[in-house]
């Protein structure tokens, strides 16, 4: 089995430092794309060098912040565990219990007696961020979303996530959960390297469902070349979050944004954030006080 753990040791090594480096482009954003995007409370963000694990760039990346539906991540995280030990299939049928079906949307909607098979609900978290189809995984993987909550927060400890906390499998808003920029980096590196026969799922944009059409949230994908997922986040306590996968020309970035006031403003962000980490004539310095000075 694969151990990601030498990598992510190495990530943490790395943010000690504290070091802002560059990559490779051509193109440098302005500074107006660049300007923090939230109140100071509420973003953070961090670049990685996912091949290396070394940090490109950071800001407020272990301050406290809500992860809304990156919560998900590892609902799947130990969904896709399930699946390699075999104790599922992508056949496997998971029941949604009246608890599952009663959660906000954004859902698929199920009626009392109903049932998701992994694969669809892979997808139906991945590209709708059903909270009714991850609570019905947690009820199935862990007995009871409680449960299944306490799996995820021993995991996370095990991938090196310190300062993360979770209390259910959805990202519903819980005071009691809690994450950071850093450890959901992490957590997208330990995905990818993992999990990769897996992360075909994270670059998908929509899907069909009972003969229906879901389409997804994550604008990242097909607007930046190189963009391969992962996952977007939103309650009003986090703002807009997101963690991006970047993979191209021989380079692989995980870009998280937090906090942002909305999707397109965290997605710009994203975008400017990938540019000047590729530049090889960033100035990692003077870009991390631009920040300091919003």
């Amino acid at each position: 089995m694969y151990n990601p753990l030498p990598l992510i040791q190495r990530f943490f090594a790395a943010l000690a430092l504290l070091v802002l480096l560059a990559g490779c482009s051509t193109t440098t954003p302005p500074d107006s794309v660049l300007a923090v995007p939230a109140p100071a409370q509420k973003y953070a963000a961090i670049v990685v060098d996912a091949r290396t694990g070394k940090q490109l760039f950071e800001v407020s990346s272990t301050a406290q912040r809500y992860p809304a539906s990156l919560t998900k991540m590892m609902t799947l995280y130990l969904l896709f565990e399930a699946l390699d030990s075999g104790r599922v299939s992508k056949q496997t049928q998971i029941p949604v219990s009246d608890h599952a079906a009663s959660q906000p949307p954004t859902k698929l909607r199920f009626r009392r007696g109903e049932s998701i098979d992994v694969d669809s609900a892979i997808r139906a978290i991945v590209v709708k961020s059903a909270n009714d189809v991850a609570v019905a995984v947690g009820e199935y993987l862990g007995g009871s979303e409680d449960q299944f909550a306490a799996m995820m927060t021993s995991r996370a400890r095990q991938l090196g996530m310190t300062s993360t906390i979770f209390r259910n499998a959805s990202g519903l808003p819980d005071g009691g959960q809690m994450t950071t920029a850093r450890d959901m980096a992490v957590l997208g590196m330990a995905l990818r390297q993992r999990f990769p026969q897996q992360f075909h799922y994270f670059s998908e944009s929509d899907f069909m469902f009972r003969g229906k059409l879901v389409r997804g949230h994550n604008d990242m994908l097909g607007r930046v070349r190189g963009v391969d997922g992962i996952k977007t986040g939103y309650i009003r306590a986090s703002g807009f979050n997101i963690v991006t996968s970047y993979n191209a020309d021989g380079r692989n970035l995980i870009v998280v944004v937090m906090g942002a006031d909305s999707a397109r403003q965290r997605n710009d962000h994203v975008e400017a954030l990938i540019q000047r980490s590729l530049s090889p004539t960033m100035d990692g310095a003077k870009t991390r006080l631009m920040f300091a000075e919003q």
